[in-house]
């Protein structure tokens, strides 16, 4: 036989070996085949040492879960003309969002499996659903404007998430480059709210709702910082005013949500262009 029948039937025997040891054996089900093949592996660094760790974390992923179904959930309420239902399923996902990475911080449970899965759920819940909602409900009535600008506001946030995501560690975590994708859907979502609960559907309205969604879209995107309050010490003593004013802001809150809640976001995404001007007005100018 020559040297490349050899090496042929070599191979030949190789590639119908390989099938048998991907195959589950006769004592083990399809079942647990499948919980095999489809386990989750990570590498980490832990100690200087590479740590492979198979499996997911639960308790996080749960609330990011919840985030993301919160999110589907605005989308189909906002196609089947339920707006108020869409604003509010869209702050609920804002909440589990805020939530997730918080236990996961307390429980030592973070993991690149969470992060990533995190920010898909983020690209839906405050990317896709508050565009969409902001379609369907209004901005479909401006044609071919209102479809371009609701994607705008879609690509910004992939944009975005996408930044934030390399970014990590290599900015100040008191401030936000950009404004979070969070706090863009929120201002959609409270304008939609308000602006429907109003039956406000006239054509400046219209126009309104147009730039809050292209403006909230191009903020994200931008240079421009905001206030994280992750330097917020929230373990530590404060005095008693702090919670009679959380109280008294409940309770305005709730006394007109979809109102104040507009107002509250909308002062908050405000203020990075206003903190933007204030900086570059105090500086000094250069010496000559």
């Amino acid at each position: 036989m020559s040297q490349d029948s050899r090496n042929t039937g070599h191979d030949v025997s190789q590639v119908g070996a390989e099938p048998d040891r991907q195959s589950c054996s006769p004592e083990e089900d399809l079942a647990t085949a499948f919980v095999r093949e489809t386990e989750v592996i990570e590498e980490s660094v832990e100690n200087g040492k590479a740590v492979r760790r198979k499996g997911i974390y639960l308790l996080p992923n749960l609330f990011t879960t919840s985030a993301l179904f919160a999110g589907f959930f605005a989308i189909v309420a906002g196609i089947n003309g339920d707006f108020t239902a869409a604003a509010v399923a869209i702050f609920i996902a804002m909440v589990l969002d805020g939530l997730d990475g918080r236990v996961a911080r307390m429980t030592n449970t973070q993991s690149a499996f969470g992060a990533e899965y995190d920010s898909l759920s983020d690209m839906i819940s405050f990317g896709m659903a508050p565009a969409l909602v902001a379609f369907t409900w209004i901005l479909q009535d401006i044609g071919k404007t209102g479809w371009v600008v609701a994607f705008l506001y879609v690509a910004c946030a992939a944009l975005r998430l996408a930044r934030f995501n390399v970014q990590i560690g290599s900015v100040d975590k008191k401030w936000f480059i950009g404004l979070p994708s969070p706090s863009a859907a929120a201002l959609v979502a409270a304008s939609v709210w308000t602006f429907h609960s109003f039956d406000a559907e006239a054509f400046g309205f219209k126009l309104l709702m147009l730039f809050v969604v292209g403006a909230a879209g191009i903020l994200m995107v931008s240079n421009i910082r905001y206030y994280s309050f992750k330097d917020v010490d929230l373990k530590g003593p404060v005095p008693f005013v702090f919670l009679l004013a959380i109280v008294l802001g409940f309770v305005v809150i709730s006394i007109e949500p979809s109102v104040m809640l507009l107002l509250l976001f909308g002062t908050y995404v405000a203020s990075g262009p206003v903190m933007a001007m204030m900086r570059k007005m105090n500086k000094t100018p250069p010496t000559r």
